[in-house]
C-alpha cells in the first residue's frame, strides 16, 4: 500500500502502543501463518524498538544505503519478525506479501535476517553473538570515519538489539572488551533483559550481573523497564550523550500480551496457536484481522520512515558543498575499485621479487606486499590478533587505531581473534575500509563462525594466517595447523590461498584485494621458501587457482601437484625423478576454489592424464577431488609433533624422496 506522508499531526496524533501492537501482531501474524518462528522477542521487544525507530534511528526507508544514516543491528536474530515488521510498517522493502511468506521459498523474510538478501538488513545475524561484535566493527568504522571526513559527512550511531543469548556467547566478552577499550561512544546496545533462554529461566545457566559485567569493560549502563516508553527514551536520549558504548538492559516479558505463554519459554521459539493469539489480541487491545493495520497506524509508521528524508537531503547538500578534495576522498574511501597507483606499486614489487627472487618466508613476503601498497589504497585498515610480530601485518606507514584517536589504519585487536574476526565484518558492511587482520591458522577455528558469515554476506574481508603448517615447528601439534585447510576450503565463497613464494605470495594478495564480494585466507609459511617464479611481466597464475610450474618435454608420466612450502619439495623431486628418465610435470595449486571456477579444458590441460601425486603438510582433505581416485597423497595422517622444521618434514615423510616413490607406484599402478 502506497501512504503519503504531509502532517506531523498524523505521527503525533497515535499512540504508541498502537504503533507497537502493529510491530507485534504482525509478526504473532506471519509466524502463525508460517507455523515457524520465534515470538517472543517481537512481542516482547516492540515497545524499545518502537522508540528507537520512531524518536531516534536516523534512516531514510527510501533509501537504505544512504552512507551516513544510523546503523542498526538486531544481534538476537531468531526475533527476524520484528525487525522485518519494523521494514514493512516503516514503508521499506518488505511488502505485506513478504510478511505474509515468512521464512517460505524466494521470500525477502528468511527465518534470521540475510544482508544482501532483505534491502534495510545491515548485518546477517542468527548464530547469536555475532550481531553485537559485527556493531563493534560498525561503530568502530564509523569512528574512523569520522576522523578521515568530519562531522559534516560521517555522524551516526550504530544501535543493537540484543538478548541473554548473545551476551552469554563467549565472543561478546570479547566484543564488549574491544568496544570498551577503544571508547566507541557512538554504540548502544538495548538488551532485552527477559531472563528466559530456551530451556528455560536463565538462572538454570548463568547468574552473571550483566550491568556490572559490561560496566568493568568501560561501558556506560543502565536499566529501564522495556514497556515504558518514556522510560526507553529517556535513555536512550541520555545514553547518546556519554563518551563510552553504552548497555541499557530493558526489563522486558517475552511474549509480551499472551496471557498463557508471556514470561516462559513456551513463547520463545514456537508460534502462539490460535488460541493465544486470539486471546493476546485481546489482552492488547488490537482488534484487527490478521496481516491487518489501520491506516492511520500505517500513516504515522510511514512517517517514521520518510522523515529521515530531511537529514538525508541535508547530508547531501553538505556533500555537494564540500571541497572537490573532500569530495574525492570521501568517494575514494568507498573503495569499491583498487586505484591506478596500487596497480603501479604492486608490477613495482613484482617486477623486484622475480628478479632478486628471495628466499623467505611467505609471512615475510606479505609484510613487504603490505609495505608497497598499503598507502595505496584509500580504506585499506590492518590488525592483528596480539600477533602483529609474527604475522608481520603492519605496514610501515600504519599508525595504530586508539580511543580518541581513530585516524589511524592499523588495529591490536588484542587477543580476540572471533571478536577480531567479526569486526572486521563491520567495518567491512559499514563501507569505506577493506580490513585485513592476522591470526595463527591453527587458530582459524576461533574465528570460523566469523569468516563463515563473511562468505554468506559476500564481503571483501582479508585474514593473513600465518605459521600454515607443521613447518612452524618447535611449538608442536597445538600449534601446527593439519586439518585447518581442509576445514577452511569448504566454506562456500571463501577463497583460500596457500602460496608457495613471494611473487604468489604478491598474487595471492591481488586475488584478495580484487575480489570484492568474497573473503579470503591468505595461509603463510613460518619457513623460508625459495622464489621460483622469475616472470616480472604478465598476467597473475594465482588467479587460476593452479597452473603449471614445469612442463616436461615430450609428455609428462606422472603430475606432482602441492601448494605452499611443499611446491619447493615437488620440484626438488621432479629433478630427483628425471635422473630416472621419469617425466614429471609439476603443478602449484595455491587456490583450488579458484582452480575449479576455471574453464573444463584450462583444468585438463594442467592437471593432464598422467597419474598424479598430491602434496601438502596437511591431512587429505579435498585432495581427491584433484588427484582422483588412483592418486597418491604425500602429508600428513594425524597431528605433528614438536620439533624443528626439517626433522618435522623427514619424520612424516613430506620428502623428495618419499614423493618420487609415490609417483612410482602411482605409475606402476597405472601400467599394471
Amino acid at each position: 500500500m502506497n501512504i503519503s506522508v504531509h502532517a506531523e499531526a498524523d505521527l503525533t496524533a497515535v499512540a504508541h502502543n498502537d504503533l507497537a501492537n502493529a510491530v507485534r501482531f504482525l509478526a504473532v501474524d506471519a509466524i502463525e501463518t508460517s507455523q515457524s518462528g520465534h515470538p517472543g522477542l517481537p512481542m516482547g521487544m516492540a515497545d524499545v524498538a518502537t522508540v528507537l525507530f520512531s524518536r531516534f534511528l536516523k534512516f531514510d526507508s527510501a533509501h537504505p544505503n544512504w552512507p551516513d544514516r544510523d546503523r542498526f543491528v538486531l544481534s538476537a536474530g531468531h526475533g527476524s519478525m520484528l525487525l522485518y515488521a519494523l521494514l514493512h510498517l516503516s514503508g521499506g522493502a518488505v511488502s505485506l506479501d513478504d510478511i505474509k511468506a515468512f521464512r517460505q521459498w524466494g521470500s525477502k523474510t528468511p527465518g534470521h535476517p540475510e544482508y544482501g538478501h532483505t534491502p534495510g538488513v545491515e548485518t546477517t545475524t542468527g548464530p547469536l553473538g555475532q550481531g553485537i561484535a559485527t556493531a563493534v566493527g560498525m561503530a568502530l568504522a564509523e569512528r574512523m570515519a569520522n576522523a578521515r571526513h568530519g562531522d559534516g559527512l560521517v555522524d551516526h550511531f550504530t544501535y543493537v538489539i540484543a538478548g541473554d543469548g548473545c551476551l552469554m556467547e563467549g565472543i561478546s566478552q570479547e566484543a564488549i572488551s574491544l568496544a570498551g577499550h577503544l571508547q566507541l561512544g557512538r554504540l548502544i546496545v538495548l538488551f532485552d533483559d527477559n531472563g528466559i533462554s530456551i530451556d528455560g529461566p536463565t538462572s538454570l545457566a548463568t547468574s552473571d550481573d550483566q550491568l556490572a559485567r559490561f560496566a568493568a569493560s568501560g561501558w556506560s549502563v543502565r536499566r529501564v523497564d522495556g514497556h515504558d516508553p518514556e522510560a526507553v527514551a529517556q535513555a536512550i536520549a541520555e545514553e547518546r550523550e556519554t563518551t563510552k558504548p553504552s548497555l541499557i538492559a530493558c526489563r522486558t516479558v517475552i511474549g509480551y500480551g499472551a496471557p498463557d505463554r508471556q514470561g516462559t519459554e513456551k513463547a520463545h521459539g514456537a508460534p502462539l496457536g490460535t488460541e493465544q493469539t486470539a486471546a493476546a489480541r485481546r489482552t492488547l487491545g488490537w482488534d484487527y484481522q490478521p496481516f491487518v493495520v489501520p491506516i492511520p497506524i500505517l500513516k504515522a509508521w510511514r512517517m517514521i520512515g520518510q522523515r529521515g528524508q530531511v537529514e538525508r537531503l541535508a547530508w547531501l547538500d553538505r556533500y555537494e558543498s564540500a571541497s572537490p578534495e573532500q569530495r574525492d576522498l570521501f568517494v575514494e574511501g568507498k573503495v569499491v575499485a583498487l586505484p591506478a597507483a596500487y596497480a603501479l606499486a604492486a608490477a613495482k614489487l613484482r617486477e623486484r621479487f622475480a628478479s632478486e627472487r628471495p628466499k623467505l618466508a611467505t609471512r615475510q613476503a606479505s609484510q613487504q606486499v603490505l609495505d608497497g601498497i598499503a598507502g595505496t589504497i584509500p580504506g585499506l585498515v590492518g590488525g592483528s590478533a596480539d600477533l602483529t610480530h609474527s604475522n608481520l601485518t603492519h605496514a610501515k606507514a600504519q599508525t595504530p587505531v586508539k580511543s580518541g584517536a581513530f585516524a589511524g589504519d592499523y588495529i591490536h585487536y588484542g587477543i580476540r581473534e572471533h571478536g577480531m574476526a567479526a569486526a572486521m565484518n563491520g567495518l567491512a558492511l559499514h563501507g569505506g575500509f577493506i580490513p585485513y587482520g592476522g591470526t595463527f591458522l591453527a587458530f582459524s577455528d576461533y574465528s570460523r563462525p566469523a569468516i563463515r558469515l563473511a562468505a554468506l554476506m559476500r564481503l571483501r574481508v582479508i585474514h593473513v594466517m600465518t605459521h600454515d603448517s607443521i613447518g612452524l615447528g618447535e611449538d608442536g601439534p597445538t600449534h601446527q595447523p593439519v586439518e585447518h585447510l581442509a576445514a577452511l576450503r569448504v566454506i562456500p565463497n571463501l577463497l583460500v590461498f596457500r602460496p608457495a613464494d613471494a611473487v604468489e605470495t604478491l598474487e595471492a594478495w591481488d586475488c584478495a584485494l580484487a575480489a570484492e564480494h568474497r573473503p579470503s585466507v591468505l595461509c603463510l609459511s613460518r619457513q623460508a621458501l625459495p622464489t621460483f617464479r622469475s616472470d616480472a611481466r604478465g598476467r597473475n597464475r594465482v588467479a587460476r587457482g593452479a597452473y603449471l610450474v614445469v612442463s616436461p618435454d615430450g609428455g609428462r608420466d606422472v603430475t606432482l601437484m602441492a601448494t605452499g612450502s611443499e611446491v619447493s619439495i615437488a620440484l626438488e623431486a621432479a629433478r630427483l625423478l628425471a635422473t630416472e628418465h621419469i617425466r614429471a610435470a609439476v603443478v602449484s595449486a595455491p587456490c583450488f576454489a579458484l582452480f575449479e571456477e576455471q574453464p573444463e579444458d584450462y583444468r585438463a590441460a594442467v592437471l593432464g592424464t598422467a597419474p598424479r601425486v598430491g602434496i601438502e603438510a596437511a591431512v587429505l582433505g579435498v585432495w581427491p577431488r584433484w588427484i582422483g581416485a588412483d592418486g597418491e597423497f604425500v602429508g600428513m595422517r594425524g597431528f605433528g609433533a614438536s620439533a624443528p622444521a626439517p626433522v618435522l618434514y623427514r619424520e612424516f615423510g613430506i620428502t623428495p624422496q618419499n614423493i618420487a616413490e609415490a609417483a612410482r607406484r602411482a605409475i606402476a599402478r597405472k601400467s599394471q
